[in-house]
């Protein structure tokens, strides 16, 4: 292999353990050269933490890294194999257009996967292009920058660069490469795939790397695999409790989609809920409403129960007793979620401790919400200072009832109501992600090539507890409008 590489002074740090999994899992290639790259954006927060030299960053040699001109010392650029469900049926995918880097080791000892997304076309492009689009990368960068304010796990956005170079996809448009930051990018899917095409060495090859790289912590003496398991439905269910808290809809929860880790990945048509309705939907391709806001539990059970199936073999060496298993296990999820669902709730509404009828309390608010159609995140945002006339609740006789409830259930715990307040406040967001705004700060980068609106819109939504006054003005709701906010996949 040859390839141009950059010196070490950035502070590039790379491992390569994925690529000393069997072949199967991957194809060793290099990033295809773009014509003009352009930094447009840099996350020095995240570039400092991952033990990069921010100003050497912004070099023409680490631009020409970002384009995937280059590589960096001790890279070994390889697309991944996996496979998945995608609304509920099966098919062969990979790294249509992404090239994993390497893993950069951090000064604390952390291992992040490093990867660049729209680097052109690899063995799993299945017709494809392998680019991206300016848009689809900017919106990746503000989402899941925003959900790392949120305190939501999730992969998180290096860099942006255009690439001199145009995508058609329904218009001609700007091309872009997004640098992608992951715990790993191990999927439900990369075990789907080792079930159907590997053997049983390579699917205990990759389920004990998956043990040594996420829980290390594991003992020997346990069912490991078992515990594997265990380990990542616990996440998953931590992950989804938060999605429902914030109001975040994922858009294309596909097996591919679903991380190991228990981080949020692939931002393709995902948006933040407005007004409260289970049954919302951004996606212009989920028609069914399968991956609606109030189906995401559900989906994500299914989900798992798809990586429990390719575990079988590695669980018991009696079929039915791996199924057993597999199946105590996935039905676990469902009382973790409530769990950690109902834990955030009542941080959202001030109370410390539980009692029986919180549940009821927590669902009649979002009765009234849903009948309403309250904005979700803006109803928690005037509890928080028990401001209910700043809603479209104030004065309904289901709010005032569920009100004077709520005060009374406050009024219980030994806690005050000061302390209530303070509760709610750092755990209901002063603001998201709001859809218009993030389209007003992509129209601005791709149409005018104004990246202000971006960098405001990041610096607020950096801090989503703090509840400045420089955030209010990005809480207000949109201008109603007759026409369905919808998203795209952008690929």
């Amino acid at each position: 292999m040859t390839e141009k590489k950059t010196t070490t002074q950035t502070g590039w740090n790379l491992d390569n353990s994925y690529a000393h999994l069997p072949q199967l899992f991957f194809t060793s290639l290099n990033p295809t050269p773009v014509h003009a790259p352009k930094l447009v954006i840099l996350n020095h927060p995240l570039a400092e933490s991952l033990g990069f030299n921010t100003r050497a960053l912004e070099g023409e040699e680490s631009i020409e890294l970002f384009a995937g001109n280059r590589v960096p010392e001790g890279a070994w650029p390889l697309a991944q194999a996996y496979a998945g469900h995608q609304f509920g049926y099966f098919t062969m995918l990979g790294d249509g257009r992404a090239v994993l880097l390497g893993e950069q080791i951090t000064p604390l000892g952390e291992r992040f996967d490093i990867q660049l997304k729209g680097s052109g076309v690899t063995p799993y492009s299945r017709r494809g292009d392998g680019r991206a689009a300016l848009g689809p990368m900017l919106r990746e960068y503000i989402i899941s920058e925003a959900m790392h304010g949120l305190g939501i796990a999730t992969t998180r956005s290096l860099a942006v660069v255009t690439t001199g170079e145009s995508v058609i996809r329904e218009t001609v448009q700007p091309g872009a490469i997004l640098t992608r930051v992951a715990a790993s990018h191990l999927r439900v899917g990369t075990f789907q795939y080792a079930s159907k095409w590997g053997t049983a060495q390579e699917l205990k090859d990759l389920a004990d790397y998956t043990l040594q790289r996420h829980f290390p912590d594991v003992n020997t003496d346990e069912n490991r695999y078992l515990v594997l398991l265990q380990e990542v439905i616990k996440r998953q269910a931590a992950l989804i409790a938060k999605w429902q808290l914030v109001g975040f809809i994922h858009g294309v929860m596909n097996t591919d989609n679903m991380a190991i880790s228990g981080e949020t990945i692939d931002y393709g048509p995902c948006a933040f809920m407005d007004a409260y309705d289970p049954e919302t939907v951004f996606s212009s391709i989920d028609s069914q409403g399968r991956y609606a806001y109030g189906n995401q539990p559900n989906i994500a059970v299914w989900n798992l129960a798809r990586l429990a199936e390719t575990l079988l073999p590695l669980l018991h060496e009696n079929q039915v007793q791996a199924v057993e298993l597999a199946q105590d296990a996935i039905s676990d999820f469902t009382k973790l979620y409530h769990r950690y669902w109902m834990a955030g709730m009542r941080a959202k509404l001030g109370i410390f401790n539980e009692e029986k009828q919180d549940e009821a309390l927590i669902e009649d608010i979002h009765s009234v919400m849903q009948k309403y159609r309250a904005d979700y995140t803006n109803t928690f945002r005037a509890l928080t200072f028990d401001r209910p006339k700043d809603t479209v609740l104030a004065n309904t006789p289901e709010f005032d009832k569920w009100h004077e409830l709520w005060l009374k259930r406050l009024s219980r715990q030994p806690e005050s109501i000061d302390a209530a307040h303070q509760l709610m406040q750092n755990s209901n967001p002063a603001l998201i992600p709001r859809n218009h705004w993030v389209e007003d700060a992509i129209d601005a980068a791709v149409k005018r090539g104004d990246y202000s609106v971006m960098n405001k819109l990041l610096e607020v939504l950096s801090k989503p507890y703090a509840y400045s006054a420089q955030q209010a003005d990005y809480a207000a709701l949109p201008v109603p409008s007759n026409c369905a906010y919808r998203t795209f996949c952008g690929t």
